[in-house]
């Protein structure tokens, strides 16, 4: 069964079923020696798999001022000029950098910097307003976040945003925020047939947010490519894994969740889909709220993601089977006070 859109929360926006997620397409950017982004990438390739995700269905774009330090907003709004009605932007802010140097610097949760980040991202998008704005420290005490509220509101009078939420593996928090801010319409968190998130979803429920699914495919485990012999190189995230990054270790795939791959390759496959098809169909069964936006670079990534789009959910079935054999590995999971809050970039020592 073919699904194609679903309500970003309670903002009154449709969006596509499936986003794209532009985080690969920033580029390079680290925090000193430490690599922050996917390696060097084409950026010409970049803007021809955006305006293919565009051509194929695909409306939601999540990029954030942070990815390549900038050059990641700068290459999705080159690929959408022309084509800006099309689609809906979400970024984020919360994180500093350094334009010119492609450095991390620390984090600045301050209402100022909020409003200065917002025009910067307008500025680098080429457009006059952002979709979704959402705040990228995770694990921001609620108080603060709180405190930004009123300067969002005031961007959406202002028509500068047309609605915000939280970047937030932290579901307690992400519920406190949405009930106190008017505009909040969606929590961005990770949910992947590998890693569930019940106590997530059930927040969107109770608010009526969307559940915008990063990481949906493992970061590429759940395309299936990867061996617990591959090697990522070390100008790649996944190639040094810090601690907050948890399906590498070491510049190689963790072989606990390569034992998840394998579990459930044979159902999420079982009709036809490729994995990373499957796996998505999974997150469209799990929720009826959820988005999912796994990153793509290239045209190729886009085509096979989006052709998720006319399989559409797991059948019941398939869910059922997907689930019982992921029961034994789940019990055996991380809890989740203990588990990394992924993909959050690591916070400096040395803060502004």
């Amino acid at each position: 069964m073919a699904v194609s859109t679903r309500p970003l929360g309670r903002s009154g926006i449709e969006v596509s079923a499936l986003g794209m997620g532009c985080w690969a397409i920033g580029g390079p950017w680290a925090e000193g020696n430490r690599p922050l982004g996917w390696g060097a990438v084409d950026d010409e390739e970049s803007v021809r798999a955006v305006r293919r995700a565009l051509d194929l269905g695909v409306t939601l774009f999540d990029t954030a001022d942070t990815y390549g330090a900038g050059h990641g907003e700068r290459i999705l709004g080159r690929a959408l000029a022309g084509r800006r009605d099309e689609a809906v932007i979400a970024t984020k802010w919360g994180y500093t950098f350094d334009e010119a140097a492609r450095q991390a610097t620390g984090e600045d949760a301050s209402p100022g910097y909020l409003r200065r980040a917002v025009t910067d991202s307008l500025r680098r998008l080429d457009t006059d307003r952002i979709d979704l704005y959402q705040l990228h420290l995770g694990d921001l005490p609620v108080p603060r976040a709180e405190a930004l509220i009123g300067t969002l509101e005031e961007l959406v009078a202002d028509g500068l945003v047309r609605a915000y939420g939280w970047s937030t593996d932290r579901a307690d928090r992400a519920g406190a925020f949405a009930q106190v801010a008017r505009g909040a319409t969606a929590v961005q968190h990770g949910l992947s047939v590998l890693r569930d998130a019940p106590a997530m979803l059930a927040v969107c429920d109770k608010h009526e947010l969307a559940s915008i699914a990063r990481g949906p495919l493992g970061m590429g485990l759940l395309t299936g490519k990867y061996t617990p012999e591959s090697t990522l190189p070390r100008d790649d995230v996944r190639g040094t894994a810090p601690t907050w990054l948890e399906w590498f270790r070491s510049g190689r795939p963790a072989p606990e969740w390569l034992r998840r791959v394998a579990a459930v390759r044979g159902a999420l496959t079982a009709d036809g889909r490729t994995l990373a098809q499957g796996a998505l169909g999974w997150i469209w069964a799990r929720s009826g709220r959820t988005v999912p936006i796994p990153g793509a670079r290239t045209v190729a990534q886009v085509e096979e993601n989006a052709a998720a789009l006319r399989r559409g959910p797991l059948a019941p079935d398939q869910f059922a089977e997907v689930e019982r054999q992921l029961a034994a590995l789940r019990s055996a999971a991380l809890r989740d006070a203990d588990r990394p809050h992924w993909p959050m970039p690591p916070v400096p020592a040395a803060r502004p």
